[in-house]
């Protein structure tokens, strides 16, 4: 495993996003503990959640204590293992997503978190999605008082853009310490945000890191895509799968770049936790940046 840092923690360059063992056809609970495990096991230490990682009504906050016990039933030291959450998104249990970025509700939805860990202070507390119907100012402010209150350590953004990212970064100084963007081979709509995060010394933790791998996200009408081709022919020349070469391709996009794939069995967790093993030559980044539609 590699490392790579989070404001003043160290963490695996790769990590886990644990959001499937919660929602739609999430697995039972043996199998999602065995999965957390087993990304403890292959050098995991960054575990991304939220309170609305859940299926049905109800269940806010199912995802996080579902690691919590994970955790305590692993058998080695876990003091190590950051635990970043999120608040500012609900979910009604119909499937959809609501956002909710009023200070007091990202106030007892920290402490709500907090409770759910078990922990005396959240690692890392990411504010989920900008709520358009509330000044950015007065949410990202929220962030602030959880940060001097000591219920957080350290604050994060997601779903932002530069002007965002700055003006969080004017308000929370250098205890902002990431931001989570969608970032992809598929989709790099998030470009600006990424160079700015490494201009700020920010990690940039890209959600849905491996969109557009799997050949049938990559596929025209007419077949497969030059990009899709090309990642499974980089991996077959390594004798390893596209997902770790599209995670093996993120790592050197930024030294501020710390993919959080999701995954809902241990097989699953630990391929993507061998990326970090994977080194691309010149050549082939050549080949697979040239393959990816503009």
């Amino acid at each position: 495993m590699q490392y790579r840092t989070i404001g003043n923690t160290t963490v695996s360059a790769v990590g886990l996003g644990a959001m499937p063992l919660s929602i739609e056809e999430r697995p039972d609970e043996e199998r999602a503990v065995a999965t957390l495990h087993a990304a403890l096991d292959a050098g995991v230490t960054l575990i991304d959640t939220a309170d609305s990682y859940h299926w049905h009504a109800g269940e806010s906050g199912h995802n996080e204590r579902l690691i919590a016990r994970a955790l305590a039933r692993y058998g080695s030291d876990t003091s190590g293992v950051l635990v970043a959450t999120k608040g500012g998104r609900g979910r009604p249990g119909d499937g959809s997503w609501t956002v909710t970025g009023t200070p007091g509700h990202l106030r007892r939805a920290a402490e709500a978190s907090l409770k759910r860990l078990g922990v005396e202070a959240i690692g890392l507390y990411q504010l989920h999605k900008p709520d358009p119907a509330v000044p950015w100012s007065d949410s990202v402010g929220a962030l602030l008082e959880l940060l001097d209150a000591g219920t957080i350590r350290a604050a994060g953004i997601s779903n932002v853009n530069t002007d965002q990212i700055r003006e969080a970064h004017a308000i929370l100084g250098d205890r902002l310490v990431s931001v989570q963007n969608q970032y992809s081979p598929a989709v790099r709509d998030s470009e600006p945000e990424l160079r700015l995060t490494a201009e700020l010394g920010l990690a940039f933790l890209p959600w849905s890191p491996l969109g557009g791998i799997a050949r049938s996200s990559l596929d025209g009408p007419s077949g497969p895509t030059s990009a899709g081709t090309a990642f499974h022919r980089v991996a077959a020349g390594h004798g390893v799968s596209p997902q770790q070469i599209a995670l093996a391709w993120l790592l050197t996009r930024s030294p501020a770049m710390i993919p959080v794939p999701g995954a809902s069995r241990p097989a699953s967790v630990q391929d993507s936790a061998r990326a970090t093993e994977v080194s691309l030559s010149s050549a082939e980044l050549a080949e697979l940046d040239g393959a990816l539609p503009s």
